[in-house]
């Protein structure tokens, strides 16, 4: 298999995915292996995280590659005028995979036509964040046995929330139902609905969240609605608090229903809800390793046979 990038999920087949979530399966049974032995795996993120950057570094520690990069653009060249374009070739000359979050759109797909060695996107702007998309859908089809013909609620900030624009591209293979549930300051944009539209996809759209919404829910994707996204922090002030999940909204829910969250979150989930049976969201970040263990070895050319013959497993 061809080393190549893992720069957007748009372009990935329906047996591209389930390819994935077959190798992410293999490593949720066995996640220590050598198999990136002599690898370096560099993460370059110009934009804070906490989840994704730890889950690709624990990734490949794993894995058995070591791990170079950073996590504050302060200290990089950058500040000295350094373009990204410089940064990335540079760092192809030390590594063999660059991970890389950016607050800009479009800029994971700009690295990949001027690198060297495979970009991974770990998020950019209000884009995509496939990575995440990734361990989603893993998520998904652990909790429900199936990802065709799913109800899925996605809650809060769908106007600037990657994670979610993501899901509704993956899920066109799975003829789910959406459900976009938000105020109108946030919600999904057209472009997306204008996506659902070309591919078939049905969605409904709700301003109000409460326990007979959702009633019929397979999944409910909380979002966080974020503050770093917006340049007026009135509109801010009022959406921060629109939307809040605690138990007495889920009174009413199927007994198979999950809550998911990328996290962080802030106030969209009450800590009333981390001890309800529906909540998932914390398996899922852990749901993130195993998923980042099978883009790496993905986009480095390591097929599933592989895997499955692999004979470096550490207990």
């Amino acid at each position: 298999m061809d080393k190549h990038h893992f720069v957007t999920i748009a372009n990935l087949t329906r047996e591209k995915i389930l390819y994935m979530l077959e190798l992410a399966e293999e490593f949720e049974k066995h996640p220590n292996r050598e198999l990136l032995k002599g690898k370096v795996v560099a993460t370059l993120f110009f934009e804070p995280s906490t989840r994704t950057r730890l889950s690709f570094e624990t990734a490949a520690n794993r894995l058995g590659a070591r791990v170079i990069g950073f996590a504050d653009p302060k200290v990089t060249s950058g500040t000295k005028g350094e373009t990204l374009k410089d940064t990335i070739l540079m760092v192809g000359n030390y590594a063999d995979v660059i991970v890389m979050r950016h607050h800009i759109e479009g800029a994971a797909q700009y690295a990949s036509e001027v690198s060297r060695v495979p970009i991974v996107n770990a998020g950019d702007g209000a884009h995509q964040h496939p990575s995440q998309c990734m361990l989603d859908l893993y998520s998904i089809y652990k909790t429900q046995g199936k990802l065709e013909g799913l109800n899925i609620y996605l809650v809060g900030d769908l106007k600037y929330g990657r994670t979610v624009h993501s899901l509704v591209m993956a899920m066109r293979h799975f003829n789910p139902t959406f459900h976009f549930v938000a105020p109108k300051e946030l919600a999904m944009p057209m472009e997306y609905k204008l996506y659902c539209e070309e591919h078939g996809i049905r969605y409904e759209e709700h301003t109000a969240f409460d326990a007979e919404v959702i009633r019929d829910a397979d999944i409910v994707y909380m979002t966080r609605v974020q503050k770093e996204r917006f340049s007026d922090l009135m509109e801010y002030e009022r959406v921060k608090n629109v939307y809040v999940l605690n138990n007495d909204t889920l009174r009413l829910s199927k007994p198979n229903m999950k809550i998911l969250h990328p996290l962080p979150r802030v106030n969209e989930i009450a800590y009333e809800v981390d001890d309800n049976p529906h909540a998932y969201y914390i398996e899922q970040a852990g749901n993130g390793l195993y998923a980042r263990e099978a883009i790496f070895c993905d986009v480095l050319g390591i097929s599933l046979e592989e895997v499955r013959e692999d004979k470096t497993i550490i207990c």
